[in-house]
């Protein structure tokens, strides 16, 4: 391990909550698997274009359980920050996001993801999750760059990309296998700015 990763792991004894004035990112426990259960289930066709093939146990308590145990796994290992996204004001599960393909070294860069339950879609959920997990990428995890992939005809996710002051920087070709199709996505990326030797933003 990298002296980066020895500092990230001696601060993230806790789980980590992100809280915005209405929007709150945490990862996932064993007690969301219903609500989980139920956003997953009524917004299977609106998600599956954008998501790699569902198994066959996608949906069951048990698939979830073992969800939630490699998120945790993941985290503690410094590789992923795996967020589920709630409305504050009514405890309601929104979506989620993941801090992903964490790289220390020369990298200091992940990738992001993220997926919003239907019914809560196009109200500007994910863009304030974003205004959360930005800072926490750049401040608390030390990363440098963050990358985002987006498949070219989803203009929702390209907007809110742009919106949250992302780059495109080119395409990447076959990419990943979504709902059994390997598809083209265009890359993504926001930079942190830079620090000098002594800590400060250098000019």
């Amino acid at each position: 391990m990298t002296r980066s990763v020895f500092r990230f792991l001696s601060r993230q004894s806790d789980m980590p909550e992100l809280h915005g004035e209405r929007h709150m990112l945490r990862l996932p426990r064993f007690r969301d698997f219903e609500p989980w259960h139920q956003l997953r289930r009524e917004s299977r066709a609106f998600l599956q274009p954008w998501e790699p093939t569902w198994r066959a146990d996608e949906l069951t308590e048990r698939a979830f359980r073992q969800r939630v145990l490699r998120n945790e796994q993941e985290f503690h290992s410094g590789l992923a920050v795996p967020f589920f996204l709630f409305d504050r004001e009514e405890n309601t599960l929104l979506g989620g996001l993941t801090v992903g393909l964490i790289r220390r070294g020369a990298a200091q860069s992940c990738m992001i993801g993220y997926w919003m339950g239907e019914r809560h879609s196009r109200q500007g959920h994910m863009f304030a999750a974003l205004q959360l997990a930005i800072p926490y990428i750049f401040g608390p995890l030390e990363l440098h760059r963050i990358e985002a992939a987006c498949i070219p005809d989803n203009v929702n996710s390209l907007r809110l990309l742009e919106k949250t002051g992302f780059e495109r920087e080119g395409l990447l070709r076959d990419y990943l296998k979504i709902n059994g199709e390997w598809r083209d996505h265009l890359l993504f990326s926001r930079i942190g700015a830079p620090k000098a030797r002594n800590g400060k933003t250098s000019s």
